[in-house]
């Protein structure tokens, strides 16, 4: 008899029998419930990591649980496909991109197989797929048609040495990551969405997600960044612009002392021509282009600015103060004006105390005294109002509102709800993404592709160069076409879509991935949507859900998909971890994924990754940890075989209930109280490292029983129930041996299609419970009585007990406290 579980033949052999089978195949219909259970799609980076695995094996344990409670599960998988690194590979090493993505696809779906994940392989999409970016592109389309999609000039990372735009990830410490030479700014037409027709639903909304946890919700509250305000008209002295400022503390306008812009404001340019220090500007100017915008606006970064010459107005006292430019505003957000009130807000008094710039305090805390030039931070609170003419002794949060009132009768300022989210940028000026679906015409202008003639097609015969500018601009034939308006010569677009497009619809096409007509049919999408369970890494807490969020508000309400949100639930699961960081090839930490299954098997690994931590906590990677999930397999494996002569011959037999032994009971009580421990571990929590502890210790009460259950009258009929039980429970997270065992104990047909076990409650009614006896709060005995005995009769069965009573002694009893099941404490006098 093999002692030890042979996972490589048997895992492999379940594996081809449930590809051979179709055996996750998945339609939709029929009386069971629908439940869509989801993992992130990856990118196809050519090996899976770690934390691919645990992101899976989450999902496929929940897909698992699912069927085996009476669900129609659909889980599918894909690739997110398209992406700079297929370039970069091109560059390096002459391989196309399309020919490097597919090799890697071939390479991780074949692990993805080797981990038994119950996927429906049939539904498989890949997004760099023609089949598949072609209605990318008809989506953008609709947003087109529909007024979401337009373009603008903005500003972009430039090589001059390269000749080609950058991506922010490919600049590092402001240069070139090809040639290191210093990157500039420079503005390009560009394509957009606009999201931000959707800020107030995209936070509204997520009232409604209670399935997501708190953290992404604030996460993307944050982001949206929605604000009630004024925006107020200061005037340029020097040359009569107006200057827009956006601001939620109004009440602080009588401490405005400067005004900072961003370098990219269009008054800069009008302020500095021609004085004295333009050259100077200019060269600071340059130096803040070529920083990022998260190195500009990070809490730790250097406030940098430079006084320009030129001064505004206050339009509430009719002040001059100086303008400045800085490097932490952004003509992005807001107006690219703001107002430095340095006593008030402590970004503008680090800035004001740098510069040696005027602190002005016209809010003050009640009943204290500040003073500007004596402040060692600002105070932000709200409070008095003082120093501000009209205004003062107010309350702040009152004179707020009146100052708002006042400003719009004057006609100097009005009210408005600003956000923090910006339109999203989908132009990319690379090649290997889904090519944005439109042309241009000297005589009709912008035309959007007939939806006839979709897809728009990647050459696939193109020359990469060293200085990494994208080959579509060189391609006159894909650039050279017709104009399907006047038919005349026209230009293809050149730019390709952002990829987070791709990945902002794709778990609508897993449900009719083969439709031809259309990205997915009404009444399928309708029937799988929204997705029940989504799982993935919490990096994508804001873009990708931010995205797929919008697309799906978008398709609602054109009618082509009936849910306005598309994932119910969802999990941000947590990364995994060696010698305290993160898995890196820099830092020498990483644990290959093949060598694991390699040397322990699917089962073992899933069982680890999921043993080892809650989901949604870092996990500690543990070489011991692995290697104890390993010998519990093979304990089980060498428990089932042991006993499966004996329990085959029981099958088609029912067992005696009121027949059972006190032993025979035990077992059969915690097998039942490992059903409810599990079910509600894996369905209300998914605390999948306690439900695995609840199983092995199943398992350690049937070896406890195992000797002695052959001397047992119903014996072998207990451990046949804890036996499949335990199968039963533990299919989810180890299929393979838990099929194969299946079998062995004279099962038919597949575990995975079998339902979950019930729970008995009464099989978990204690016949006898034992009782804690306290005099004056001292434990001094325990006796054994029937569970069912009330509190009088538990009360006089304790006084009665010599123990007791020797310590009650001559003293008398005063009270007596009974907790019923537990114990009774004798207060004596």
């Amino acid at each position: 008899m093999e002692d030890r579980y042979p996972f490589k033949d048997i895992e492999s052999k379940w594996q081809e029998r449930w590809a051979r089978e179709g055996f996750y195949r998945v339609e939709p219909g029929g009386d069971r419930p629908k439940y869509y259970c989801l993992e992130m799609f990856p990118y196809p980076s050519g090996a899976l990591h770690m934390g691919h695995m645990r992101n899976y094996a989450i999902g496929d344990v929940v897909a698992r649980f699912k069927r085996m409670r009476g669900y129609n599960v659909l889980h599918p998988m894909g690739w997110d496909a398209f992406g700079l690194p297929a370039e970069n590979a091109a560059i390096k090493h002459g391989i196309p991109p399309a020919k490097w993505t597919w090799s890697n696809i071939d390479r991780m779906r074949s692990q993805m197989k080797s981990l038994g994940l119950s996927y429906d392989w049939d539904r498989e999409v890949a997004s760099c797929h023609p089949d598949y970016y072609k209605w990318t592109q008809w989506l953008f389309l609709q947003l087109y048609k529909n007024g979401l999609a337009y373009k603008k000039k903005a500003a972009v990372n430039w090589c001059p040495s390269c000749a080609t735009v950058l991506a922010n990830e490919q600049v590092v410490d402001g240069a070139c990551e090809r040639c290191d030479t210093p990157v500039t700014k420079r503005d390009l037409e560009q394509w957009f969405f606009k999201i931000t027709d959707y800020a107030d639903r995209l936070l509204e909304n997520l009232k409604k997600l209670t399935g997501w946890p708190d953290k992404v919700k604030i996460m993307q509250e944050n982001w949206i960044g929605r604000s009630e305000g004024v925006e107020i008209t200061f005037t340029v002295k020097e040359t009569g612009d107006k200057l827009p400022v956006y601001t939620t503390r109004q009440d602080t306008i009588f401490g405005v002392t400067y005004m900072v812009l961003a370098p990219e404001h269009p008054v800069v340019e009008k302020v500095i021509a021609g004085s004295p220090r333009e050259a100077e500007i200019r060269s600071f100017i340059e130096e803040v282009r070529r920083q990022s915008e998260i190195a500009r606006t990070s809490t730790e970064a250097e406030k940098r600015g430079m006084f320009t010459g030129a001064h505004a107005i206050n339009p509430m006292n009719g002040e001059e103060i100086p303008i400045w430019i800085a490097n932490y505003v952004l003509m992005e957000y807001g107006t690219g004006a703001v107002m430095g009130v340095p006593a008030h807000d402590q970004r503008d008094f680090e800035f004001a105390k740098k510069y040696g710039l005027p602190i002005r305090v016209v809010i003050e805390p009640p009943g204290e005294h500040l003073d500007g030039a004596s402040m060692e931070s600002a105070y932000a609170d709200p409070g008095v109002m003082v120093n501000s003419p009209g205004f003062d002794g107010l309350d702040s949060t009152v004179g707020r509102d009146r100052i708002a009132s006042l400003m719009e009768e004057r006609g100097i300022g009005r009210r408005k709800v600003n956000y923090r989210l910006r339109d999203w940028l989908i132009s990319r000026q690379r090649y290997w993404g889904a090519p944005i679906p439109i042309i241009y015409c000297k005589k009709c202008g912008t035309v959007p592709v007939p939806e006839e003639d979709l897809p728009v097609l990647l050459p696939l015969d193109v020359e990469f160069e060293p200085t990494g500018q994208s080959p579509l601009t060189k391609s006159r034939e894909f650039v050279e076409t017709t104009c399907p308006v006047c038919g005349g010569p026209a230009e293809r677009e050149t730019e390709t879509m952002d990829t987070f497009v791709c990945s902002s619809w794709y778990f609508l096409r897993y449900t009719c991935p083969r439709c031809t007509d259309a990205p997915f049919k009404r009444e399928t999408v309708d029937y799988w949507m929204p997705v029940d369970q989504y799982i993935g890494g919490v990096e994508h807490a804001i873009l990708h859900l931010m995205y797929a969020r919008f697309f799906t508000m978008v398709l609602h309400d054109l009618g082509l998909v009936g849910v306005e949100e598309p994932f119910t639930n969802l999990l941000t699961q947590g990364m995994v971890l060696k010698e305290g960081a993160k898995m890196s090839k820099s830092k020498g930490n990483v644990v290959d994924p093949e060598y694991i299954l390699d040397k322990y098997g699917a089962d073992t690994a899933r069982l680890f990754i999921l043993f080892a931590s809650p989901p949604e906590r870092d996990l500690e990677w543990s070489d011991q940890g692995i290697e104890g999930s390993h010998r519990f397999l093979n304990r089980v494996w060498r428990l089932v075989r042991e006993l499966s002569d004996s329990i085959r011959g029981l099958n088609g037999q029912a067992l005696d209930k009121a027949a059972l032994t006190k032993d025979e009971k035990a077992l059969r009580r915690q097998a039942h109280a490992t059903i409810k421990k599990v079910t509600d571990d894996i369905e209300g929590r998914f605390n999948f490292n306690t439900a695995i502890s609840s199983i092995m210790e199943l398992v350690n009460a049937m070896y406890q029983f195992k000797d002695r259950a052959a001397d047992e009258p119903h014996g072998l009929a207990v451990m046949k129930e804890a036996c499949e039980i335990m199968l039963l429970l533990l299919a989810p997270f180890a299929p393979h041996i838990t099929e194969e065992l299946w079998q062995l104990i004279g099962k038919t047909g597949s575990i995975h299609k079998e339902a979950w076990p019930e729970f008995d409650p009464e099989a978990v009614k204690v016949d006898e419970v034992t009782i804690v006896i306290q005099v004056n709060g001292k434990v001094r005995d325990r006796i054994t009585v029937p569970s069912e005995m009330d509190d009088e009769e538990l009360r006089e069965v304790a006084l009665k007990q010599d123990k007791a009573r020797s310590f009650i002694g001559a003293r008398g009893v005063r009270e007596v406290f009974v907790v019923p099941r537990k114990l009774v404490n004798i207060v004596t006098n």
